[in-house]
Parts: structure tokens; C-alpha cells; sequence
């Protein structure tokens, strides 16, 4: 089961990914968790990818994706992956459909979390995270027991740059300019899938399950 999770940011993918390799007992890959662990292993590829970040640039598409074959060859794959945030772009999507065919594989599922940008700025806008120690909570669905402290630790909770509206509407602009051509890609490959995100979470993984074991 190789699975590309699609969506906006704050669309809700990154959970849905969580829940799918719970569910099927199959890695939960994200490039963040990959540079993070290649940089920290001190590994070639990660050295390289270090340079990119320390100078503020994006990690080359080759680059990246040679650090996510890297790890889709890793024997806890076997059983298929969940990928989630890459790829992000048609030259990454080519670039690992070219790595997959020379092992003799092929992705099986790209599913689109679909939420309207509305939706997603409210829902961004919303959120709160406490700078101490990376707890994250919403004023609507998971707010803290009193008004702007952190439950775990007591610290303040705040709207972090990168959910107020603007920048999440900056965010969205890229998404809909460099990862929303993905869903045309996939589509004609005839693995595209699409669930309604604006439903609860609960409701959009029973879908995404529907779709997996249909």
C-alpha cells in the first residue's frame, strides 16, 4: 500500500497520514522527519542537505528525493509507506516515479484532502502553540483549560506567524501555484482519490479507509 497524502496546508493531511500508518502498520514519512533524522545520523546525503538549509535555500528536488528512496528502501517499507509533504511539485512527482519503476515499483494512491482556502485560514487562525514546549492547541476544537496558558506547561499560548491569516493565504498561493498541478498528475495516472476535509476528522479517515480498501 504506497500511499501520497495531497492537501493544502492546514488541510489536515499530515494527521490523516498518522492515523493510515497506525492503521496498516506501514511508515509514516514526511521530509521534515527525513532531513531531521539524516542531519542528526550525520549521513552523506544529510551533510549535503545541510548546506541547503543552513543557507536558507530549498533542498534540491534530486536531493530530496534521493533522501526519500533512501528511505522507502528500508526493510519497515516493505508492506508500503504513507507519503506525506513530498512530493510537492510535478519535477519531484517525475523524479520519483523514475526511482520507483528502476526498483520495480509504483505508487498506488495519491488522496486529496480537499478543504476550501476559507476554510483552512479559520481553521489556521485558530490555532495556538506554546513557544515553550511545542504543545499545540485551537480555540475551537482543542482549547487550553484556561484561556491562553498551556495545559502541559504553563507557559503562554500564541498565534504563531505562520498561521495568521496572511501569511496562511501566502501559503495557500504557493500551494495552488507549484502543488495543486499534482492532482492533474495523478489524476491521469488514474490513482487519484478525493475526500472532503471540511468533515470531522473521524468522518474524513473512515472515508480515506473506504477508498484503501475498496
Amino acid at each position: 500500500m504506497k500511499i501520497i497524502m495531497l492537501g493544502a496546508p492546514g488541510a489536515g493531511k499530515g494527521t490523516q497520514a498518522k492515523q493510515i500508518a497506525d492503521k496498516y502498520k506501514i511508515p509514516h514519512i514526511s521530509t521534515g522527519d527525513i532531513f531531521r533524522a539524516n542531519i542528526k545520523n550525520g549521513t552523506e546525503l544529510g551533510k549535503k542537505a545541510k548546506e541547503y538549509m543552513d543557507q536558507g535555500a530549498l533542498v534540491p528536488d534530486e536531493l530530496t528525493c534521493d533522501l526519500v528512496m533512501d528511505r522507502i528502501k528500508q526493510d519497515d517499507c516493505k508492506n508500503g509507506f504513507v507519503l506525506d509533504g513530498f512530493p510537492r511539485t510535478i519535477p519531484q512527482a517525475e523524479a520519483l516515479d523514475a526511482a520507483l519503476t528502476k526498483i520495480g515499483e509504483k505508487m498506488e494512491f495519491a488522496i486529496d484532502v480537499d478543504v476550501p482556502d476559507e476554510n483552512i485560514v479559520n481553521r489556521m487562525g485558530g490555532r495556538r502553540a506554546c513557544l515553550n514546549c511545542g504543545a499545540t492547541y485551537h480555540i475551537v476544537s482543542i482549547p487550553t483549560k484556561k484561556e491562553g496558558i498551556c495545559d502541559r506547561c504553563g507557559s503562554e499560548v500564541v498565534l504563531r506567524d505562520d498561521d495568521k491569516p496572511e501569511t496562511v493565504q501566502k501559503r495557500l498561493n504557493v500551494y495552488h501555484e507549484q502543488t495543486q498541478p499534482l492532482i492533474d498528475y495523478y489524476k491521469k495516472q488514474g490513482i487519484l482519490k478525493s475526500v472532503d476535509g471540511t468533515k470531522p476528522m473521524e468522518d474524513v479517515f473512515t472515508a480515506i479507509v473506504q477508498i484503501l480498501e475498496a
